[in-house]
């Protein structure tokens, strides 16, 4: 799948995945408004065998044919989340089923 990649000015490391060159119209408008201006990166043929240095490609894909974008996160935002009180509940939730 051709796909194209955007670096938002805003925040920094975060990169937008889309279907469509410029298919912004694709975007819930609170994500447009958090990116905020965005700079065409890369435009790359990404199929499932493809590795990605932060992404796993077919998650990137996979969101791409649902919704037609992925957000790409800085590193320290997914490392974050794990940190929360409530992903940590979760997993204790789970290892009790």
């Amino acid at each position: 799948m051709q796909c194209f990649v955007y670096a938002s000015r805003r925040k920094p490391d975060t990169y937008l995945w889309l279907a469509e060159r410029d298919g912004f119209g694709v975007l819930p408008e609170p994500l447009r408004g958090m990116l905020g201006v965005l700079r065409f990166t890369l435009e790359l043929q990404l199929d499932e065998r493809r590795r990605l240095p932060r992404e796993d490609a077919r998650q990137v894909l996979a969101h791409l044919r649902e919704r037609g974008w992925h957000l790409q996160l800085p590193p320290e935002h997914a490392l974050a989340g794990a940190n929360h009180p409530a992903y940590g509940a979760a997993l204790h939730d789970a290892a009790q089923d």
